[in-house]
């Protein structure tokens, strides 16, 4: 059987090129990449990334340079390479979850498909992902070769696409744990996790009845924390009673009558003891104030 070869354009590259590459890794077991423009080499490649004028994911030619492109989005952000690529293979990289391959097209692809086509609105400000891959080519300064930079970019690519899938991953099934909690609450004031959970997203889109939450920590302490008024707010629903304000160790078991009580943060959003059950007294008795 004959080397599977993968082309895609020289001299300076981009995200888009650099992540289509990065998701060919994780999709081919093996292949040759060549990086050019001559047509001859474009027309008898297998795969064709981001040059040769023609985008058919039949006979993997995935490129959006031509007049019209290459289509876009429902959003109106149109496919540079890295999305045709994304298009085709994302759904089997996230072992066909269709939740978390649009997360990833809509947190990652579309981004630096937006920014590849120049279609920015919406694109934050600061170092990008994009920025960043560009940052692997040679400055003027240096005699380094584009080939080699690119392979880099591309190992580096491989590795955050991996990191992103984990974390979308992660996210979905965040969202239907935290869910069935919230479905399952004794009261539902206080939500309990058996594990920790990134929480605060799901919590005030289902509830809004949600005070606290009570998961164990990674040092084995259970955990006491308020939901904030909205996703990034200092401000609390409920924050925990001034007294506790700063304890910790026996201050604050002499406080609480709780012998196992740990701490209380300054801030009176978080509060932590030794076991579940003193937690949830704690929980009790800050809905009492």
């Amino acid at each position: 059987m004959s080397e599977i070869t993968v082309v895609t354009h020289n001299g300076n590259f981009h995200a888009d090129d650099v992540f289509s590459i990065a998701v060919l890794k994780h999709v081919l077991p093996t292949f040759k990449l060549v990086r050019t423009r001559d047509k001859a080499l474009i027309e008898s490649a297998d795969y064709v990334i981001d040059v040769g004028g023609e985008y058919d994911p039949e006979t993997n030619r995935f490129d959006h340079h031509q007049r019209g492109g290459a289509g876009e989005r429902e959003n109106g952000i149109p496919f540079s390479s890295f999305g045709l690529v994304w298009k085709k293979y994302g759904l089997a990289l996230c072992d066909d979850n269709q939740a978390v391959a649009d997360r990833v097209d809509s947190g990652l692809v579309s981004t630096i498909d937006a920014i590849d086509c120049g279609h920015v609105e919406g694109v934050s400000k600061g170092i990008s992902l994009s920025q960043t891959i560009s940052m692997f080519n040679p400055t003027w300064e240096e005699e380094s070769n584009f080939d080699t930079c690119f392979d880099e970019a591309v190992e580096f690519a491989a590795r955050m696409l991996i990191r992103f899938i984990a974390s979308a991953h992660g996210s979905v099934n965040a969202k239907e744990i935290v869910a069935k909690a919230i479905e399952n609450a004794d009261d539902a004031r206080v939500i309990v996790l058996e594990k920790y959970t990134p929480w605060k997203k799901t919590v005030h889109i289902l509830s809004s009845e949600a005070l606290y939450m009570v998961y164990p920590s990674h040092s084995g302490q259970w955990i006491l924390q308020t939901v904030p008024v909205e996703p990034g707010s200092f401000e609390d629903r409920k924050p925990l009673p001034k007294a506790w304000s700063g304890l910790s160790d026996q201050a604050f078991v002499d406080e609480t009558g709780i012998d196992d009580a740990v701490f209380c943060h300054n801030g009176l959003f978080i509060a932590g003891t030794k076991s579940f059950e003193s937690t949830m007294k704690l929980a009790t008795m800050a809905l009492s104030e």
